[in-house]
């Protein structure tokens, strides 16, 4: 009998904590580092509305790359200052969960794969992901941390299994 598939429901975090819109930066940084996780979801009214991860928690720090005015005849020109300036402001200047968050949110379902999570992570960059089931509700959060302590202990079963050997 072949073995079933591991999904994402057999490696998240179901008590993975959320905050809600009005936290402030204390309050989600305080959760962050008591549940050792690298974001939080945002909920408003049961709902997922956004999250805040360490990322966003560690360029609210960052210096503010102010863009360069350059006057060319009657007019002035802003030049390109690289990152997006606005972004940048918007959360130097958070005060809320809310101001800070990522929104939309990337989500994945409790039945995706392995690959389709570690795709999703790659492509899209994010950790961790909420865990949503068939009515988009949230039931978990998965990290890379998680996926890759099940990669480890794959990698182990494979080890100890030793590689196959056709003797035909």
């Amino acid at each position: 009998m072949a073995e079933s598939p591991i999904t994402v429901a057999d490696l998240m975090r179901t008590d993975a904590p959320v905050v809600a819109r009005d936290a402030s930066i204390a309050e989600v940084a305080r959760v962050l580092v008591e549940h050792g996780l690298a974001g939080v979801p945002v909920v408003a009214e049961g709902e997922l509305v956004g999250i805040v991860t360490e990322a966003d928690l560690i360029a609210r720090e960052a210096d503010v790359t102010v863009p360069t005015v350059v006057p060319f005849l009657d007019a002035l020109f802003v030049a390109d200052a690289g990152r997006d300036f606005d972004e940048e402001m918007r959360r130097v200047l958070a005060v809320t969960a809310g101001d800070l968050m990522s929104s939309p949110v990337y989500n994945i379902r409790m039945s995706a794969t392995l690959s389709q999570l570690a795709t999703l992570m790659i492509e899209q960059r994010v950790n961790p992901v909420p865990v949503v089931d068939e009515t988009l509700g949230l039931v978990g959060l998965v990290s890379r941390a998680d996926l890759v302590r099940v990669i480890a202990r794959l990698e182990r079963a494979d080890t100890v299994a030793g590689p196959v050997v056709d003797e035909s």
